[in-house]
């Protein structure tokens, strides 16, 4: 199931704007992948599942917060392979789950609710060293798939990229999808890439570790300011615009990652950044359950 991904497609974005400046713009529906499973989760999952010997009662444990799509696609693809999976989550129990979490113990994913200041020291090594005495034979994937296995499995969203394109944008959040797409890029191709967390001030750092520095600094853009005040932020400009993208497109988008994605994208188009000629491709990397965080009526779909 995480080797093959039919259900993917790629949508065109077409209005006046785009035809006077003569630039394409696709969008690479990958939050069409599976139901669940969507969008990137199920690239940075590939690696930690392909290997893991099913038989040897191993258990999967990683990290997020009460909306987490990671923890949700862990979950499920954890349920999907027979493995035991914990949970590790961000804050004090509440007093009633979120549909995210719900979901997550429904899929049969055991939940350990931390402090945020314990969920800040999670990468230290005597919390993951008790983890690993807690939970015998544990494996732990970090929050987001933040590792050099994530990055791995998500350099092969590469593949369901046509060569003819020349600019390849996606949000950022650990930076682990961007950093793998960024090792597996076409050497005429451009990575512009959207934080969605304010101050994310190591992201060099990131890629640097994430692809063991083997890219080319020349064809990554990090494009600040479009995360709306910090991550899962929102306004009433960003959610108008993704009801008038939905409205006018029938492209659904999430308000933490794509949704702010996509407004940069069209920012920059708008200030002449793609030069004419240029065949753009948005990665929407799913999540679009997160939404369901938002009051009714708050978004159109």
């Amino acid at each position: 199931m995480l080797s093959s991904h039919p259900n993917i497609t790629t949508q065109t974005i077409d209005n006046n704007l785009l035809q006077q400046k003569k630039i394409q713009l696709q969008v690479l529906r990958l939050d069409k992948v599976h139901p669940i499973i969507s969008g990137n989760k199920i690239f940075k999952l590939h690696y930690y599942i392909e290997g893991l010997d099913k038989k040897a009662g191993k258990t999967i444990i990683t990290f997020g917060g009460a909306y987490s799509n990671h923890l949700v696609a862990t979950a499920y693809t954890c349920k999907l392979n027979g493995i035991t999976c914990v949970g590790i989550v961000r804050g004090e129990a509440p007093k009633q789950l979120s549909h995210t979490l719900q979901h997550c113990t429904e899929y049969g994913m055991q939940l350990q609710f931390i402090s945020r200041e314990a969920y800040h020291q999670k990468e230290n090594n005597d919390f993951t060293g008790q983890l690993q005495q807690q939970y015998e034979n544990a494996i732990i994937i970090p929050e987001g798939g933040y590792a050099i296995a994530g990055a791995k499995g998500a350099a092969l969203i590469m593949n369901h990229v046509a060569d003819e394109i020349t600019h390849i944008c996606c949000a950022a959040g650990t930076s682990t999808t961007a950093a793998g797409l960024l090792s597996n890029i076409k050497p005429h191709q451009q990575l512009i890439v959207f934080p969605v967390l304010k101050g994310l001030n190591d992201i060099d750092q990131r890629f640097d570790f994430l692809t063991g520095k083997n890219f080319n600094k020349e064809q990554l853009h990090i494009r600040d300011g479009y995360h709306f005040g910090g991550y899962a932020k929102k306004t009433v400009e960003l959610i108008q615009f993704m009801n008038t993208l939905y409205n006018e497109h029938w492209l659904p988008t999430d308000f933490v990652y794509t949704g702010k994605m996509m407004y940069g994208v069209m920012n920059l188009l708008q200030n002449n950044f793609f030069l004419p000629g240029s065949k753009v491709l948005c990665i929407h990397t799913g999540g679009l359950q997160g939404n369901l965080s938002l009051p009714a009526g708050t978004l159109t779909f």
